[in-house]
């Protein structure tokens, strides 16, 4: 049966409406099949769509099912800051000091910082250096020289992203990647901005998409596997703030910290953009 369910429409990783990620989060997917939350997400026509439901695990808050065009992610970065933003708003009251997630990938703990939201990055399921034939494979999908490539690792935290440390950020941003040669890869790449400027780096993630190869504005997934492997690898600072969705003429700004137990947040700013009802 077809009942009318809150919903808002969320930007994430920005504090100026549509200038970041947008996300559609549905706060209460009672009672929907499956099937339903997948066809109400391709309808929508953005990179994800969540459903809120109550905790199964006593030591969550909520539970949320996310899902891209065409099937159902276990965790993804964006859709659960911006799920815990409209859950907030709606009124939603924390159990104890942080706020639990309940998802596919299991428990995510994610901590207020005024506004702010940031979540603890889940630990990579792969890492290390690319095999060589990868890298060049990926510097040529590209359009790169191989030496271009400063580094390179697996960055794989469920999307299994293949990452490359460019020389600088208006290289990043220079880039046109080849769909024919990148085939069904999942690519971050991330170079340095100018010292002193506001964002340590510029981030852009290609993946292929149902209508083709896609870019994605602000990625909360890669941007989490960057950090674990740039701080780690002593590629960048323990704090530091990346800018992505440039090339789409967005502004996102993903806040990265390293804490002293070693957890690696990732934060950024939600606004809400559309409020209201759906029919589902």
């Amino acid at each position: 049966m077809t009942t009318s369910r809150p919903f808002q429409q969320i930007d994430v990783f920005t504090d100026r409406p549509y200038r970041g990620n947008p996300l559609a989060v549905v706060l209460d997917g009672r009672g929907l099949s499956t099937e339903a939350m997948q066809a109400f997400t391709d309808w929508t026509n953005l990179s994800e769509a969540t459903f809120l439901l109550p905790p199964e695990d006593p030591q969550a808050d909520y539970k949320v099912r996310i899902f891209c065009p065409g099937r159902e992610l276990p965790f993804a970065g964006h859709p659960t800051l911006g799920s815990c933003h409209a859950w907030l708003q709606a009124g939603g009251t924390p159990r104890g000091e942080f706020v639990v997630q309940e998802c596919g990938a299991g428990l995510v703990r994610l901590r207020r910082d005024g506004a702010r939201l940031a979540f603890g990055a889940p630990p990579l399921l792969r890492s290390g250096p690319l095999p060589e034939e990868e890298a060049e494979v990926l510097a040529r999908g590209l359009g790169l020289a191989r030496d271009e490539v400063v580094a390179h690792a697996w960055c794989d935290n469920g999307p299994g992203w293949r990452a490359l440390l460019l020389r600088s950020a208006a290289r990043v941003l220079d880039l046109r990647p080849d769909p024919v040669v990148l085939g069904e890869r999942f690519v971050g790449v991330a170079g340095a901005h100018a010292a002193g400027s506001e964002c340590a780096f510029e981030v852009r993630a290609f993946f292929p998409g149902p209508g083709g190869f896609a870019e994605d504005p602000v990625t909360g997934s890669l941007n989490a596997a960057l950090a674990q492997w740039l701080i780690g690898d002593g590629l960048a600072p323990a704090r530091y703030i990346a800018s992505q969705g440039t090339a789409l003429g967005r502004a996102g700004r993903v806040h990265v910290e390293r804490d002293a137990a070693g957890t690696t947040w990732i934060g950024g700013d939600c606004v809400g953009c559309i409020e209201g009802t759906v029919r589902l």
